[in-house]
């Protein structure tokens, strides 16, 4: 009964346009739109600390609350800066509501409690003060974690469990975030019982506490390949909740169609460019990983150089003067295996990822962001704005003459590219359960260069866990590549590459659709949102 008001909760805020309603005047007022949307914040799955069943009817009991509140303010007259806030006050509650109606990982993904033990066993050894007492407090949750977990899981999607179960016991080959270890421990068991050891020689006070915390996980693993069989349900979020996600959540003017099409023809594209360079560049010598990891470094120094300068001469964008050095997003690691696929490109050449995650990427990015105090923008964070202009960033610097002395880079930035579009397909098959985690790993591993089972395999476990942010690279570069493309058409010959950017920078971390409304007064993409949340698709999945 509670999931099927909230589906008719869902319906109702997808045909809330205040754009369309015939109001003669606004009401409610900002001051209460930012009220509300600090309280949507506050309900964030990733700070309950409690997950009991309890705590999940309070919850939709509040976000239903907030939806009414929502609901009755209409921002006719508003400045437009304002009413951009309230879609993205729209979008901050939809995402609520589309946990409790749809994708339901507390009762869904063994994984939502998994992920919750990952990173305790983590800590440094031995803990003092606040590190002491919040690793306490960790261990301590650990057994009441695991039997929120049994208590919950009564849906389990079948590629969710399978995905939970290897995480446990087996180490996913990666290790983002991780603490070094030549051999990486064999999953989050693993890890506890890493934790022991270093707990037992260093800090044997605590050693109860990891011994109940790692009785625990084993407890887990056992139960989850007890009940395997009876785990076969749907792990995506279905066709009609991808559509709804794209369009209410991430503010994107698509659907799944169009981001299948587009992702297939950008795949195309991309190893096409790969082939021609490759017929081009016959004869010149292949670029060798870095042999050691100081080479590396000065690998990376010299391509932050490069595209620091870069920037400048080409008037790309402003650097302001509180913008320092940063680090670098691939760190060097010597892998029994061999490089897996970022460290085949980045160890080459550091450019690719220099150039989305470092500068003018993410964290040059981040740092322009952490300066914004406005109370809705400042706190806002969109996938499809943060990775699309990552991604955007690539083709625009190749495209602008970054490569044209380094022929040999330019074939990493097309992997690149190919890597990106395959997620939108990969993506989209999952969360239609199309396909399968192994079957997505598959596709990946054999159409892009270097692609290894198991990035592909954590990629895949990000795409099913988050919808639409796999295909966000692309669908946002997309985005920014036609309002680049409208500016400079409306602008002629005022249109500068330098302005258009800061301009961007300065919008926020919001969905592009509501950028191009700022930037242009344009609304044809907030018409096509509209337009398809008035669809009735009927139910969610």
């Amino acid at each position: 009964m509670r999931i099927r008001t909230f589906l008719v909760v869902v319906f109702c805020l997808t045909r809330f346009n205040p754009a369309q309603e015939p109001v003669q005047e606004a009401v409610g007022s900002y001051p209460e739109l930012v009220q509300i949307f600090n309280e949507i914040r506050a309900l964030d799955l990733a700070g309950m600390s409690d997950l009991s069943e309890n705590a999940f009817n309070e919850r939709t009991e509040k976000v239903t609350a907030l939806r009414e509140r929502y609901g009755a303010i209409v921002p006719k007259g508003w400045p437009k800066e304002e009413q951009i806030d309230h879609q993205l006050v729209h979008s901050t509650l939809y995402r609520v509501l589309f946990e409790h109606a749809v994708s339901r990982p507390w009762r869904r993904d063994p994984g939502f409690y998994v992920d919750r033990l990952a990173r305790i066993p983590f800590a440094e050894i031995p803990a003092r003060g606040e590190s002491f007492e919040r690793l306490r407090k960790e261990l301590e949750s650990v057994p009441k974690i695991v039997e929120w977990g049994r208590a919950n899981l009564i849906e389990v999607g079948e590629e969710l469990a399978k995905l939970a179960r290897r995480n446990l016991v087996q180490a996913d080959g990666v290790g983002h975030g991780h603490p070094y270890r030549e051999t990486p421990p064999a999953g989050v068991v693993g890890w506890f019982e890493d934790l022991r050891e270093r707990v037992e020689e260093k800090q044997p006070e605590l050693l109860e506490l990891v011994d109940s915390a790692l009785e625990s996980t084993k407890g887990f693993r056992d139960w989850l390949e007890e009940n395997a069989a009876e785990m076969t349900g749907p792990a995506g979020v279905g066709l009609r909740g991808y559509n709804r996600y794209l369009n209410n959540v991430l503010l994107m003017p698509f659907n799944a169609q169009e981001v299948l099409t587009i992702g297939n023809r950008e795949l195309e594209d991309s190893l096409a460019a790969l082939a021609l360079a490759r017929e081009r560049n016959r004869g010149l010598p292949e670029l060798a990983p870095a042999s050691s990891e100081e080479e590396y470094k000065e690998r990376i120094r010299a391509a932050d150089r490069h595209i620091r300068e870069f920037i400048r001469s080409k008037e790309i964008l402003t650097i302001p003067d509180f913008v320092g050095e940063f680090g670098n997003n691939v760190p060097w690691t010597v892998r029994p295996g061999g490089r897996n696929f970022w460290e085949q490109v980045q160890y080459r050449d550091p450019r690719p990822d220099h150039v989305h995650a470092v500068i003018p990427g993410h964290r040059f990015d981040a740092l322009i962001h952490s300066r914004d105090e406005r109370p809705i923008r400042g706190k806002f964070s969109d996938s499809g704005r943060v990775e699309g202009w990552g991604f955007y960033l690539e083709e625009m610097m190749l495209r602008m003459g970054l490569l044209d002395d380094l022929p040999r880079t330019r074939e990493l930035f097309y992997i690149f590219q190919a890597a990106r579009a395959i997620r939108n397909r990969v993506e989209l098959g999952l969360q239609t359960d199309r396909i399968t985690v192994e079957q997505g790993v598959r596709d990946m591993v054999e159409n892009i260069p270097w692609m290894d089972e198991d990035v592909a395999r954590v990629d895949c476990e990000i795409y099913l866990k988050r919808p639409g942010y796999g295909s966000s690279y692309l669908m946002g570069k997309v985005q920014i590549e036609e309002l680049l493309a409208t500016e400079q058409k409306r602008l002629g010959d005022e249109f500068k590459l330098k302005d258009f950017h800061d301009r961007f920078l300065r919008s926020g971390w919001i969905p592009v659709s509501m950028i191009r409304w700022e930037m242009t007064d344009f609304t044809d993409q907030l018409d096509t949102l509209y337009r398809r949340r008035y669809t009735p698709n009927g139910t969610e999945r």
